[in-house]
């Protein structure tokens, strides 16, 4: 990961020429686009603050980016300024955060991690359909119990069977016994392909699947499979924080990659992206959607330049040795809380090279728990976690208060 921090007058400039090359809702007579800039008696589109603010200029712009634009057709050629930043964010996370070969990647910028995990699914179950002609309770879905619920959500929505996994209770690792055996058990039920999520960080623990024990297996049994990369939380982490790891495109079992900008990169919510290697958006072309130039690949259609654009100022503002240092702070104070919650004597699970810290619920008392607003794995009955994250917010002196408080309590 190599790439330069940019000035804020370069991003300016660059965010500006972009624009440029857009036309224009003010200026170029478009007459068929179901759109406009955004509504003038409550957005000024000449407001001087807008002068310096990339992000916000390009939000009024009110741009549309829909389909997916690294396919190497027109889509909306009306936006081809902004668009190109977008194909820029797109190549720079899949080949240089996830290590993939050049040219190799598709990708667009969703609305976060959960549209990004339904469309891995939707293309999956659509490459089996069309390559093995199979039909949608063949499909199955492997995923740990600590797996986002957007998992479930897709298999309800796509109609294709979950295989829900047990992980220990220590380690918060699929159980490889019960694995195979759920895996065999699916076998019987007439589930013949195979959708694998691993998840890189999962949203209540941080902990980090395996890809190895159940790629492995799959690939022994020769049952077709692809493997789809849940990095919604950890993708603007962990290739910072653990630079030998294995889960990104450098490894050829991995297919698709989701990824949260709206959680460790700072942006606004309602921003993420989905990577996939060259050759599956085709399994998701909506053919119907004839009125678009190059036609629609996403489960969203219809999104915001703006979302792509603060993606790329974000990152570009730091550069890869900016943003790197910036997440081995957060780890930093991360170790801190952890020694701290070692010498009291507390249980709790956390990945070393991810900022979240899960407690086991018997250790912390419940006022102190709700007065800082930890989260609990389940707000229907009585939890068995409490979860931390080391967010940029959660600053050492609030560490410190926190864990003062606990050595009272516990006195």
């Amino acid at each position: 990961m190599n790439w330069n921090a940019l000035t804020r007058s370069e991003i300016l400039k660059r965010v500006d020429d972009a624009l440029a090359k857009n036309q224009n809702y003010h200026n170029n007579p478009i007459l068929g686009i179901p759109g406009t800039y955004l509504d003038q008696e409550e957005f000024y589109k000449d407001a001087e603050f807008l002068k310096k603010a990339p992000f916000l200029k390009t939000l009024i712009a009110n741009p549309n980016h829909i389909g997916c634009h690294t396919l190497g057709h027109d889509s909306s050629p009306i936006f081809n300024g902004t668009q190109e930043i977008e194909r820029e964010l797109i190549t720079l996370c899949a080949e240089q955060i996830f290590k993939g070969r050049k040219g190799q990647q598709d990708g667009y910028v969703a609305t976060g991690g959960t549209e990004a995990n339904l469309e891995a699914m939707w293309i999956y179950r659509n490459y089996f359909r069309k390559e093995y002609e199979a039909k949608p309770e063949q499909v199955g879905v492997i995923f740990s119990e600590d797996t986002h619920y957007s998992i479930a959500k897709g298999c309800d929505l796509l109609q294709i069977k979950p295989i829900m996994l047990p992980v220990d209770d220590e380690s918060r690792q699929i159980q490889e016994d019960t694995f195979r055996e759920k895996v065999s058990q699916a076998r019987k039920n007439g589930i013949k392909y195979f959708i694998v999520i691993i998840n890189l960080s999962t949203t209540m623990f941080g902990s980090v699947d395996q890809i190895e024990p159940i790629a492995s297996f799959l690939e022994e049994k020769e049952f077709p499979f692809k493997i789809h990369l849940d990095a919604a939380f950890g993708g603007f982490i962990y290739p910072f924080t653990n630079p030998k790891s294995k889960h990104n495109f450098s490894n050829p079992r991995v297919s698709s990659i989701s990824i949260d900008a709206h959680k460790m990169l700072q942006a606004p919510y309602g921003t993420g992206l989905f990577l996939i290697r060259k050759g599956f958006m085709h399994y998701v072309t909506t053919d119907e959607a004839q009125y678009v130039p190059g036609l629609d690949y996403t489960i969203c259609g219809s999104r915001s330049g703006a979302n792509a654009i603060v993606i790329w100022m974000l990152l570009m503002s730091y550069g890869a040795i900016g943003w790197k240092n910036k997440m081995n702070e957060l780890i930093q104070r991360t170790d801190y809380l952890c020694e701290k919650l070692d010498k009291l004597g507390l249980r709790y699970f956390r990945n070393p090279h991810i900022n979240i810290v899960t407690i086991r619920a018997n250790q912390i008392p419940d006022a102190i728990a709700r007065k800082y607003e930890l989260v609990a794995d389940t707000y229907e009955h009585r939890p068995s976690w409490w979860k931390i994250v080391v967010m940029d917010h959660v600053k050492m002196e609030l560490l410190v208060q926190f864990i003062e408080e606990l050595e009272a309590e516990m006195v």
